[in-house]
């Protein structure tokens, strides 16, 4: 942190502090007992920012949807060819997982074992909302580049998330050793070689 930078709220620390301990206790089920040791606060303290655990998670979670979802709008904005745009969000994704392992917990679905439903449903949602994304982007590629992909776009957008997917899935079961942006420029060479077709090839005769 520079000295110029606005020191975190007791909110964000409790945060920051939840999130590295889902990264060097890979594994372990987090208690409040202990984020509130590591953040150098009183159980009480804790719930007068959080109601409960679920809610730290779910403060994470939006953290997490934040940050992707703002950025692929502005990849999309930024970024004119349907690889190029495609390459910069997955990009993205991949070297977010990478930077915040803990994060990575959350996203598997590992830290939210015996916790509420409706933190695995929220995890869901943001794999169904990063799919669309993907679609979208395939589909305006027939206006923007008279190409469309080589399968049918739910079929191939699905196939880019399971990419990203089981990279992170990777990184979390190799307790962080197997990092998601190994090898990734030579992977991503060979998907987007076959990715598109010129949509001429593809018009009836």
């Amino acid at each position: 942190m520079t000295e110029t930078a606005q020191k975190p709220s007791r909110k964000q620390q409790i945060l920051q502090a939840l999130a590295h301990m889902l990264e060097v206790n890979p594994g372990a089920r987090i208690t409040t007992a202990n984020l509130a040791k590591e953040v150098g606060v009183s159980e009480a303290a804790l719930y007068r920012h959080f109601p409960s655990k679920a809610k730290m998670f779910e403060g994470l979670i939006e953290f997490i949807e934040a940050t992707i979802f703002t950025r692929i709008n502005r990849i999309r904005t930024e970024h004119e060819g349907t690889l190029s745009r495609l390459e910069h969000a997955m990009t993205l994704i991949l070297t977010f997982a990478e930077k915040n392992p803990g994060m990575c917990r959350i996203l598997t679905g590992d830290a939210l074992s015996g916790e509420t439903e409706r933190l695995h449903a929220r995890i869901a949602q943001f794999f169904e909302r990063l799919e669309t994304q993907f679609k979208q982007i395939l589909r305006e590629s027939e206006i923007r580049d008279n190409k469309q992909a080589r399968i049918e776009d739910g079929a191939c957008a699905n196939m880019l998330l399971a990419f990203i997917e089981g990279r992170i899935r990777q990184y979390v079961r190799t307790e962080f050793n197997t990092q998601p942006l190994t090898n990734w420029q030579s992977q991503w060479e060979f998907l987007s070689a076959s990715l598109l077709v010129d949509q001429r090839q593809t018009a009836p005769v």
